[in-house]
């Protein structure tokens, strides 16, 4: 069965957090819902279920991250997916320069697509790659830095901090959206988050008074930088080949 477009259609009852939140962009956030409901569906990055829930569970829920983000800031988005937060923030607030990292094809595809169809190409890039990759740069590449770095629903905090610390300037922030085990991973996580440069986490409730329940947030600055220690390379024999087959997986 097609998707419905109209799955996507903004409930009466958010029409209020939408206008808020959007401003005069939401047309925009409207078409994107729409495209979610649609070429997201097909292509299997949204489950057919999320259809209805699209705006309160996803579009308001990463647009209040907006509050945590200074005016033209630069930003990554982690692990973007879909575009979420990432594609959202940069409707929601067209002065940020986006960056959507996202290692899968099918997904990349989707959101060059995305971008284009909303008209947002001088606002927002792709970058196909790990954030490890992003960060490390190449020849012909300088690393990407930004002065936020989002992420949702990627990974615990302490991998995150691991991929997401890197890509931020210092002083800059990692604004990580989690659930209700977000002062669990606070708790658990923070000596490794110091470890790698970040500041104290901090729990923060996006959105209060405008979508309910408020959006939670970890939020790290990076307050100082550290070093990663590079990958050793395979050890070479006697011969000066390398151990281990020429094909071998990383």
């Amino acid at each position: 069965m097609h998707p419905d477009p109209a799955d996507a259609s903004l409930p009466a009852e958010l029409a209020e957090a939408a206008r808020t939140l959007f401003g005069d962009r939401l047309d925009l956030a409207a078409a994107y819902a729409e495209l979610l409901a649609t070429e997201g569906v097909v292509r299997g990055l949204i489950g057919p279920r999320e259809t209805p829930r699209l705006w309160d569970r996803h579009l308001l829920n990463c647009a209040v991250v907006a509050e945590r983000i200074p005016e033209g800031a630069s930003v990554i988005d982690v692990g973007s997916g879909a575009g979420l937060p990432g594609l959202v923030l940069a409707i929601a607030r067209p002065d940020l320069t986006v960056t959507l990292v996202e290692p899968l094809a099918r997904r990349v595809s989707f959101l060059v697509e995305a971008v284009q169809r909303l008209g947002l190409t001088r606002s927002v890039r792709v970058f196909r790659g790990r954030a490890e990759e992003a960060a490390a740069g190449s020849r012909d590449r300088d690393p990407l830095t930004a002065d936020v770095v989002t992420a949702r629903a990627v990974a615990a905090l302490d991998r995150l901090a691991t991929w997401c610390l890197p890509l931020t300037v210092p002083g800059g922030r990692l604004l990580a959206l989690k659930g209700a085990s977000a002062a669990e991973e606070i708790t658990e996580h923070a000596d490794v988050v110091a470890r790698l440069g970040g500041g104290e986490p901090e729990l923060h409730r996006c959105g209060v008074g405008v979508i309910e329940p408020a959006a939670i947030v970890v939020e790290v600055v990076r307050e100082r930088v550290v070093r990663q220690p590079k990958a050793k390379g395979a050890k070479r024999s006697r011969g000066g080949r390398r151990r281990g087959g020429r094909n071998r997986d990383r």
